[in-house]
């Protein structure tokens, strides 16, 4: 390996379709699903009843001991269910400090724990709020609160840049890497954002899906009649090493982070740019620094929300970078868990390459496929034969991000 490469050695994750891992990828690879009903419950309005979303498989309070729950965040609980994970994983115990460094990105933050301490302002009055409000709700709270754990005072960071976040956190911190500055860096994302004003706000917008009375279906990416994505939540974290430092320790090695690219639209605040220049431009600039072709990409983990004109936008760049390329779409099993969601997906990537899999893509067979998306849409497990994945991940804001994983070379 060269002695800039960036390798996985850590893998950890809380998601709708497990509290693992091993659950997570084994519920993705048999087509289950992790989109539940009425996951709002008794919100007190009657318009946001029935809502699907993809609830954490297992409360992430559950795993952590109840007083530090308490003082969380369910965001800040579920990176640090994940990270613990990764970290173990990763079977790491003598790390530089000063060499090791945090990059958790959130699309939100503490959205949950504002919420429910206004509502207590506005009830009980300013007293009853609790102290802990702020650090329970700042977005940097689960970047910190991992640094604190594993004491990474290599730097700490917070990527907030909508759908793009997690995928943003694993390229700053490659980029920490290649640049000198860490040996270690834990990164990923974590969002628990599922409350009613967030579904109202979508719903509003109109880009939540449309089938939530099935709600195992609800979530439709590249079908002909998708009406938009569903909404999910948990966390995703790995730890990535310099090739060399992962090396002289015999660290077990997963996958290699050989290429991202990160480019702005600079089009609109929602709206994708009609030539797709800015997920073009990610794609080709991953593939640049990865020193890879076009053909040798296995396939496209896509970022893939199941809105009309999302889904048809990337299809189109992926056709411009890749040609007809082969593309599986998570979100169909997962919901789409933003700030967190290009974090879990390059996991997913990661998974890939390790078992020499692609994962289908739920509630779609040949038939169903939109037929002006020109991709080979994988509606079943198949054998991943080419070892190299990349991901995209978007977000509002015109936020690119897309990462190229490989076998180790």
């Amino acid at each position: 390996m060269e002695k800039n490469e960036v390798v996985v050695t850590g893998l950890g994750a809380i998601t709708p379709l497990g509290p693992d891992v091993a659950s997570t990828w084994r519920a993705l690879v048999a087509g289950e699903s992790g989109i539940r009903g009425d996951a709002l419950g008794d919100s007190g309005d009657d318009e946001l009843r029935g809502v699907a979303a993809g609830t954490m498989a297992v409360d992430p309070a559950s795993l952590l001991p109840p007083v530090q729950a308490r003082r969380l965040d369910r965001s800040q609980q579920a990176a640090l269910v994940a990270a613990a994970e990764a970290w173990a994983d990763a079977n790491l115990s003598d790390v530089d400090p000063e060499r090791l460094a945090a990059v958790i990105g959130t699309g939100i933050g503490g959205v949950q724990t504002l919420l429910r301490e206004d509502d207590v302002r506005e009830t009980s009055g300013a007293r009853r709020v609790s102290p802990r409000t702020v650090p329970m709700l700042m977005p940097n709270a689960a970047a910190a609160l991992i640094s604190i754990t594993y004491n990474a005072r290599g730097g700490s960071y917070t990527p907030v840049s909508a759908c793009s976040s997690g995928a943003e956190a694993i390229a700053f911190g490659a980029r920490l890497i290649r640049a000198g500055e860490a040996d270690v860096v834990i990164a990923g994302g974590t969002e628990a954002a599922i409350a009613p004003i967030t579904v109202a706000g979508f719903r509003q917008a109109r880009s939540l899906s449309h089938h939530s009375d099935d709600p195992a279906s609800a979530s439709r990416p590249f079908a002909a009649d998708r009406s938009g994505f569903v909404l999910g939540e948990g966390s995703a974290i790995i730890v990535m090493e310099s090739a060399e430092h992962a090396s002289a320790r015999g660290a077990r090695i997963h996958a290699v982070l050989a290429g991202a690219g990160i480019a702005a639209d600079a089009h609109h605040i929602t709206a994708p740019a009609p030539d797709g220049s800015g997920q073009i431009s990610a794609m080709r600039k991953a593939l640049a620094q990865a020193g890879l072709e076009a053909g040798q990409i296995g396939h496209v983990n896509a970022h893939a929300t199941g809105t009309e004109v999302g889904d048809a936008a990337e299809a189109i760049a992926i056709n411009a970078v890749l040609g007809r390329a082969t593309v599986t779409a998570p979100k169909a099993a997962l919901g789409h868990l933003f700030g967190a969601a290009g974090a879990i997906e390059a996991l997913i990537a990661v998974l890939s390459i390790e078992h020499g899999i692609i994962p289908p893509t739920r509630n779609l067979d040949r038939s169903t496929v939109d037929p002006g998306i020109d991709l080979d849409v994988v509606t079943q497990r198949r054998e991943l034969t080419q070892h190299a994945v990349l991901s995209n991940s978007f977000g509002f804001g015109g936020q690119n991000v897309s990462l190229i994983f490989t076998a180790e070379r």
